[in-house]
Parts: C-alpha cells; sequence; structure tokens
C-alpha cells in the first residue's frame, strides 16, 4: 500500500469516468483554418480582344465618328509591373463634310489602327498603364461639283500615345477603358489633277475607346 506504485483500482475507476467527458469535450471543439486570400492574376502571356469608340479632331469643324475593331497583345510581368506590345485595327466612319456654292467636299477616315508599347503597374484586379506608339489610317478625300468628280484615299502615318486602366473581372477575361491621342502627318492629294496638288495638313485626333480582351 506504499506510495510511488501504479494508480489503484479506485484510481483507474476515476479515470476511466473521465475518459468520456475529455472526448466529448474534443468532439465539441470545432477547428477553423484561417482564410485562403485568392490568387491574384496574372497579366503575361497572349491576349485577343474586340474595342470599339469614339474620335473627333481638334476643332469645331474637325472630322468626328465612331470605330470599331480588333485588338492581340503580348504582355510580360515582372512583380506588380507588366510591359507589352499591343496592335489594333479597326473600321471607321471618321468624316466631315463642307460645303460651298456648286461644291460639296468631304474628309472621311475609313479605317484606323495603332501599333504600340504599354507599361504599367497592377493593384490586385486593376492593371493601369501608360502607351504609345506608331498609327495609321486610311482616309478619303472627295469633292462633287461645277461638273468635277474628285476622290482620293491616302495612308496617313503618325504617332499616338495615351493611357488606359484594365481590370480583369473573371478568369482570362478583362475590360478595358482608354484615351488616345493621335497625331499624322500631312499628305498631298490630288497632284495629278491640281498643279502641286494640296497638302491636307497635319491630322490630330483625340479618341477615346473601351474593349473587353481573352487572355490565353
Amino acid at each position: 500500500m506504499g506510495g510511488g506504485g501504479s494508480p489503484g483500482f479506485s484510481g483507474r475507476l476515476v479515470a476511466l469516468g473521465m475518459a468520456p467527458a475529455v472526448a466529448a469535450d474534443l468532439a465539441a471543439r470545432t477547428y477553423t483554418k484561417a482564410p485562403v486570400a485568392a490568387p491574384l492574376p496574372t497579366w503575361a502571356g497572349f491576349y485577343i480582344g474586340a474595342m470599339g469608340g469614339y474620335a473627333s479632331e481638334d476643332g469645331d469643324n474637325g472630322i468626328k465618328g465612331g470605330f470599331g475593331g480588333g485588338t492581340v497583345g503580348y504582355n510580360w510581368q515582372s512583380g506588380i509591373y507588366v510591359f507589352g506590345i499591343e496592335a489594333d485595327a479597326a473600321g471607321a466612319d471618321i468624316s466631315a463634310t463642307a460645303n460651298f456654292p456648286g461644291f460639296s467636299a468631304e474628309d472621311k477616315l475609313r479605317a484606323l489602327g495603332t501599333v504600340r508599347g504599354r507599361f504599367g503597374f497592377t493593384y490586385q484586379q486593376v492593371l493601369f498603364y501608360g502607351t504609345g506608339g506608331f498609327a495609321w489610317a486610311d482616309e478619303r478625300a472627295s469633292g462633287a461639283g461645277l461638273g468635277v468628280s474628285l476622290s482620293e484615299t491616302k495612308t496617313r502615318t503618325g504617332w499616338t500615345a495615351g493611357g488606359g486602366m484594365e481590370v480583369m473581372f473573371a478568369p482570362h477575361w478583362s475590360v478595358k477603358g482608354e484615351y488616345l491621342y493621335r497625331s499624322f502627318s500631312s499628305e498631298t492629294i490630288f497632284s495629278g489633277v491640281i498643279p502641286g496638288g494640296l497638302a491636307t495638313g497635319t491630322l490630330n485626333i483625340n479618341s477615346g475607346q473601351v474593349g473587353v480582351n481573352y487572355h490565353f
């Protein structure tokens, strides 16, 4: 009956009596895992999309109108920084008309596009970026009246710069809004009809556009 030995019969009964209570207590406890944040989207890779918008020339009497087309591009990403290259092309109805006594004239952009670099940074699902590069436009100048009909098409080239914001709203899908300033160099038209031709002058256009992209 000395101390220091194994627990007696009564001690074992006490332990057996406590076991169900301890087991019930453990079963009643609930363990919850800490929430795991969803991985942020990656912008790296190839993408295609559709876009459309509205453009207008500087000044009240300049050309204006809408356009719509497609986009293709590729992004690289390092941390929060994203850089890439993008090209777009669109059919357009951006025009202005002028009427004179017995004669009317029209200037119209029938298509336009760009090839641009992009550089920006991300914040959660949002990409903020600046962009700039090469711009082109298919322009038709025409006039009719006084027994004369003239029409000539030129490809105008120049540069563009702007910026935008793009949001990844679902896996592989993003939507964007963008502003571009386009400046096209002067061209000479009707040189085969008018001695020396007519200089069109520089064409500067402000454009806003929206688009949706699918990322592979």
